[in-house]
């Protein structure tokens, strides 16, 4: 196939670097770094754009270094292995931005992108894909499995179980069947997924997180980097400026972390979940911290009522606290929220694209701070905490 040349001048949403070809067509180039000329080769083509891969380095970026994982490219883990840590905030700060800009339509920028410094051994979660022989995670956009026997993002615990799983030491921990589409499924001979968490590895051990003088136990969803997880509920914390004659609501609470952390310093603080165990885990939380502030409720976020077994749980509230998943808040939620009224909205997001959108549907409400937090360090994923106001 005929090769072709290509200046990269930025990176995409998933980390590619960007460039146009001869025609005019976007082209999205996986290990490309912002400066690169490169000799490249087609690998998918489409109307207005096209996907390729790197035959040669012609001239490097002045940002390119040599990865320091020898999985890299190859395994799918990792976006940002090939260039200077200050080029990918860099390039995270330029993401965030311009979604306000191109999808919001909004003038806000970031004011910082807040990060730990560290860029490796930081995740105190992995799941790990197995094939029955190999384990490791999938090459960059297939379902192979791409083996690996010690990720630089781990913490140091992880690891260590890993090569004892891998070397016969440890039972290899039951697996769940996945098929392509990623939901469950029983039948034989598809891909396994095996999750490992840092710190309970031991026969009876329990996870727990701790941020600043807070102990919380894990169930369900927390966040994968917890030194940067810190960094960012400060920033909320700051943003919410609670006072103790205000009443605050976290939708989507998962185990309570966020609650608890900014809650502290409002008057009543109510968290809502769908997950049931998740809702247990915050109740013990707040119970294990002392706060007697603090109420929990299982339901949707977006269908619960304010009303719930006849007691009366809140009408309004003074803020309201939201980390959805990566889809964003669905309708409902942003009826919601618009229903409780609130003087001031913090939202914690996992992209910046849904942050963007959302921004928008929530009317009446302006986007006055807006900071990113560096939670994936070598990925392209880039977290952001907005600050919104009641307008008039």
């Amino acid at each position: 196939m005929a090769t072709q040349i290509v200046k990269i001048t930025g990176y995409g949403s998933g980390g590619e670097g960007v460039g146009r070809l001869p025609d005019g067509r976007v082209t999205f180039i996986r290990g490309a770094a912002e400066g690169d000329n490169l000799e490249i080769s087609l690998t998918k083509e489409q109307k207005r754009s096209a996907r390729a891969e790197i035959v040669r380095i012609i001239e490097p970026s002045p940002h390119r270094i040599e990865p320091l994982c020898p999985y890299f490219p190859k395994c799918g883990g990792c976006d940002f292995q090939h260039i200077t840590y200050e080029e990918e905030l860099r390039a995270k700060l330029i993401r965030v931005n311009d979604a306000m800009e191109r999808i919001a339509g909004l003038k806000i920028r970031a004011e910082e992108i807040l990060s730990t410094g560290q860029t490796g051994g930081y995740r105190n979660k992995a799941v790990f894909h197995t094939n029955g022989a190999d384990l490791g995670f999938y090459k960059a956009g297939t379902n192979d499995v791409v083996p690996i026997s010690h990720c630089l993002l781990l913490k140091d615990d992880i690891n260590t179980e890993l090569k004892k799983i891998i070397e016969g030491e440890t039972k290899r921990p039951k697996s769940k069947a996945k098929n392509q589409d990623g939901k469950n499924n029983a039948a034989k001979n598809l891909a396994q997924e095996i999750m490992l968490r840092s710190g309970i590895h031991g026969q009876g051990a329990r996870l727990e997180e701790k941020l600043d003088d807070l102990i919380f136990s894990i169930s369900g969803f927390f966040q994968v980097n917890t030194e940067a997880t810190q960094i960012l509920y400060k920033k909320a914390r700051e943003y919410a400026a609670l006072t103790k004659s205000e009443t605050v609501v976290d939708l989507y609470c998962g185990v309570g972390a966020m609650t608890l952390f900014i809650g502290r310093d409002a008057g009543r603080a109510i968290g809502v979940e769908l997950s049931n165990e998740a809702v247990k885990t915050a109740r013990k939380n707040a119970y294990r911290n002392g706060f007697e502030n603090m109420k929990f409720v299982c339901a949707d976020t977006g269908l619960w009522d304010f009303s719930i077994a006849n007691e009366k749980i809140v009408k309004k509230a003074d803020c309201v606290l939201v980390d959805p998943p990566r889809k964003g808040l669905s309708k409902k939620s942003v009826e919601k929220i618009i229903a409780l009224s609130p003087s001031r909205i913090i939202y914690v997001s996992c992209d910046p694209a849904t942050l963007a959108r959302d921004i928008g549907l929530l009317s009446g409400y302006e986007a006055t701070r807006l900071c990113a937090v560096d939670m994936f360090p070598r990925t392209a994923n880039v977290e952001s905490c907005c600050l919104l106001v009641k307008s008039g």
